[in-house]
């Protein structure tokens, strides 16, 4: 038997000054987004916010469905429509928060491993690291330099190619 260990890196910041003009502005966008979520099953408002290479920022916010797992996250609603509209250009970084009405969102807010999966995908696709802000609606920030300290063990297709 051998035991090994994985060790993720990622930077914490205390407030928001801490940040670029740029991160300041993703995280401003993805909490504008959250505004438009719709999440009446949840009451869990997620935003998402990505800076494509070329210097546009496209949104997207969770949408829920009666009929679950029907609805999709905010993070896949924001790559999915990048990727449509934009679908050569590189995604530089992804900012996430969210907000309830019903209770606190003083912490980060992390991808689901469904939209870690998309993420770790369009890293590789576009062959260069995807940085990911994370923010709850107050509280301290989380910065993730590429998706595989998000998931380590990710999934590639190509590793199941016939030799």
């Amino acid at each position: 038997m051998e035991e090994k260990e994985v060790k993720i890196r990622y930077s914490i910041y205390h407030t928001v000054d801490e940040l670029s003009k740029e991160e300041k502005l993703l995280l401003e966008k993805a909490k504008i987004s959250t505004k438009s979520a719709y999440a009446p099953y949840s009451g869990f408002n997620v935003g998402a916010a990505i800076l494509l290479e070329n210097g546009i920022i496209v949104t997207g916010n969770n949408q829920e469905n009666a009929a679950y797992p029907s609805g999709l996250c905010a993070e896949r609603v924001a790559m999915f429509a990048a990727s449509s509209h934009y679908p050569n250009v590189p995604m530089k970084i992804i900012a996430i928060t969210a907000f309830s009405e019903r209770f606190d969102v003083n912490f980060p807010i992390s991808p689901c491993g469904s939209c870690r999966q998309v993420m770790s995908e369009y890293e590789t696709k576009q062959n260069q690291p995807l940085k990911v802000i994370l923010m709850g609606t107050k509280g301290d920030i989380h910065i993730i330099e590429k998706i595989a300290d998000l998931l380590p063990f990710m999934f590639h297709a190509d590793e199941l190619k016939q030799k």
